[in-house]
């Protein structure tokens, strides 16, 4: 599509180097002996993928439009609800047309930032699964099997998910014996072994009800699949535990990352991989706040108006940092008196730490932007004089 939008060409393209290759025949067919001196925008629903590295790679200026964006323009061009591959094309060129300022270009990361947040985003995938098969495993035996729910404090604990896997039925849990129970404690380095193991014998031998023989048989061959299942989970975690640590520990960033309050190697990756690295990226504190989700949002008509939180966030990203929040608070002095602050106007525990989080970005700001580590008076300076005055 040319400045006057009109297509020039189109095609469907293959993936791979075939379907890259064509592109830029295409486009080379179309710009003539001006190739060298034109500016190729390309417009794309993703910021990540082989495919948006070789556009990078190949001069074109890339911008990532994102898909509520998109929609939402959809639904202005085409009010029937119609929709093809095609048209979603033509939109998003006459987009990058009509409204390239308006969007971001893909960032420039560097090859060791995109390797963390790999490594990352597979390490929180796998918690988030660790999570997920534990509260399967939680409903399954509340179904069927509600004393071994009294038995076991955490369902993830390596002694419950042994025992459980060799005994996933009230019956065989009923005939386990004190030194079974004792071995599997045992092993996972229990404390007070002997008392543990008679609690939880009497609790998988109490009167409790229950379903059917075959319903029994067949929820206990669900339980003994999710337990093997959460213990090779629990396993990768810490197998990628070890991988974020050491991908992190190689970046240039991590010791200014390290730094922050609340940050150590997990969490600070994930900032880091969700922020990426590229120094142009957010041109002030405010971009980076607004890239966060941590600061606020005003919407206001007529004599309304109102201050809400971002919805619209990284969900990755603002768990990171609400969670380095909640640990700053209790290692920092001058981030916990910013949090009793906003507790003194009246902000609710939430609002409260989202305010810290949000402060927390623009140090992180700044540091990076000097090069310098974190300085709990330096960083804080700012607010201390507002409060002096």
């Amino acid at each position: 599509m040319n400045a006057a939008g009109r297509r020039l060409a189109k095609a469907r393209l293959p993936e791979g180097m075939a379907g890259m290759a064509r592109l830029h025949a295409m486009i080379g067919e179309q710009l003539g002996e001006a190739v060298e001196d034109a500016e190729v925008v390309v417009g794309i629903e993703t910021d990540r993928g082989p495919w948006v590295l070789a556009l990078m790679a190949a001069g074109y200026t890339v911008l990532a439009v994102n898909p509520l964006q998109a929609a939402r323009n959809r639904e202005r061009l085409a009010v029937s609800g119609a929709k093809s591959d095609a048209a979603d094309a033509h939109m998003l060129a006459d987009m990058v047309r009509t409204d390239s300022h308006q969007q971001r270009p893909v960032a420039g990361d560097t090859a060791q930032a995109e390797a963390v947040k790999v490594v990352t985003r597979m390490h929180k995938t796998l918690i988030w699964e660790h999570t997920r098969h534990t509260q399967r495993l939680w409903h399954a035996l509340r179904e069927y099997f509600p004393a071994a729910l009294a038995a076991f404090d955490d369902l993830d604990a390596p002694e419950a998910l042994e025992l459980l896997a060799k005994a996933p039925d009230p019956a065989s849990a009923a005939r386990l014996t004190l030194n079974q129970i004792s071995a599997a404690l045992k092993r996972a380095r229990r404390r007070k072994v002997t008392q543990r193991a008679a609690r939880i014998r009497a609790a998988l031998r109490t009167e409790q009800l229950g379903q059917p023989a075959a319903v029994t048989a067949a929820y206990a061959a669900s339980t003994r699949t999710l337990t093997r299942v959460l213990a090779s989970v629990i396993e990768q975690v810490t197998v990628m535990h070890k991988e974020v640590e050491a991908y992190f520990g190689q970046h240039p960033a991590a010791e200014i990352i390290g730094s922050q309050p609340g940050l150590g190697a997990i969490l600070g990756a994930r900032v880091l991989a969700e922020f990426g690295d590229d120094p142009v990226r957010y041109t002030t504190t405010k971009a980076r706040k607004n890239y966060a989700g941590t600061s606020p949002i005003t919407r206001a008509s007529g004599k309304e108006k109102v201050v809400a939180a971002r919805f619209v966030h990284n969900d990755r990203l603002i768990d990171a940092l609400l969670t380095q929040a909640s640990i700053a608070i209790t290692v920092s002095p001058e981030a916990r008196a910013y949090y009793e602050k906003q507790r003194a106007r009246d902000a609710d525990y939430n609002t409260a730490l989202r305010q810290v989080a949000n402060r927390l970005v623009g140090i992180l700001h700044g540091c990076l932007k000097t090069g310098t580590p974190y300085d709990e008076a330096t960083a804080w300076s700012h607010h201390v004089q507002s409060a002096a005055a």
